[in-house]
């Protein structure tokens, strides 16, 4: 089984991405963000993103209650079904989902926010963010047996039933693990880990759990996040992860060929 993560950026080619998702025989599942949507809809809604920065440096957005209509919206509505249109024009029966239906994919509510503005650390109650910790692998089997391609994204659901923004690359990430899969593979803007953000041809080719430590000390930003992501994936029995560029053609084909990253456990 293969599970395709494909990351929400502004210059992620997602008619590329899927039209060689669309080839994949086999077992597959597409999990995708939306952040650049999001952010597009909300500033056009006079409601701008709030981003804040945890004690450990962290960015992330502080998602409230306006701020998950929103996301639904965009997730969940616009960006989810019309790749699901997509795939269906090029024959593969999509199932868009997300983590809440069916209580597809369960976790905690943070609910309060520990972070630090203008120097000093402060609380941010009313958060609707979590950690993942359950996927419901039973429903996604139900889909795969009887001939649906999943096509999921968040929200999630808490233990108390609210709508809850998580991280995509550890969606991706939860599911790859609770199904057991093969191969993830993470679609972005960038051609593959860079060792020099500034240089595209300083990709690092692959990576093994001996070495990925290593790693984290070039890892900017969001980048960092997937690499801890690709490295608990790998130690979870996945054999191979891998970080592709989502901005050219046949972009599953050219990860699989390795043409970016991929991290192995050897």
């Amino acid at each position: 089984m293969i599970i395709v993560k494909v990351g929400g950026g502004e210059t992620v080619n997602m008619p590329f991405v899927l039209e060689d998702f669309a080839r994949i025989s086999g077992p597959k599942i597409l999990v995708h963000g939306g952040n650049f949507e999001l952010n597009s809809l909300s500033k056009a809604l006079q409601y701008p993103p709030k981003m804040i920065t945890s004690s450990t440096g962290q960015k992330s957005r502080f998602t409230d209650e306006k701020t998950m209509d929103m996301f639904m919206m965009v997730y969940a509505g616009k960006i989810n079904k019309r790749i699901v249109e997509c795939l269906q024009k090029q024959g593969v029966n999509a199932f868009g989902v997300s983590g809440v239906d069916g209580g597809l994919v369960r976790g905690k509510r943070r609910g309060s926010i520990r972070c630090v503005e203008d120097g000093k650390p402060v609380v941010l109650h009313g958060d609707f963010t979590g950690s993942i910790e359950e996927v419901n692998v039973e429903l996604l089997h139900l889909l795969l047996d009887a001939g649906y391609t999943p096509v999921i994204t968040s929200p999630i659901l808490s233990y108390e039933g609210d709508a809850l923004n998580v991280d995509h690359d550890k969606l991706a990430m939860q599911i790859a693990t609770s199904m057991k899969a093969d191969k993830l593979i993470y679609l972005f803007e960038a051609p593959g880990l860079l060792q020099d953000v500034q240089d595209p041809t300083s990709v690092v080719k692959t990576i093994s759990l001996k070495t990925i430590d290593q790693t984290l000390e070039y890892a900017q930003g969001r980048m960092k996040k997937k690499v801890l992501a690709a490295k608990w994936t790998i130690e979870e029995g996945v054999e191979e992860v891998y970080f592709s560029d989502g901005r050219v053609e046949n972009p599953v084909q050219k990860a699989l060929r390795g043409e970016g990253t991929v991290i192995r456990k050897v």
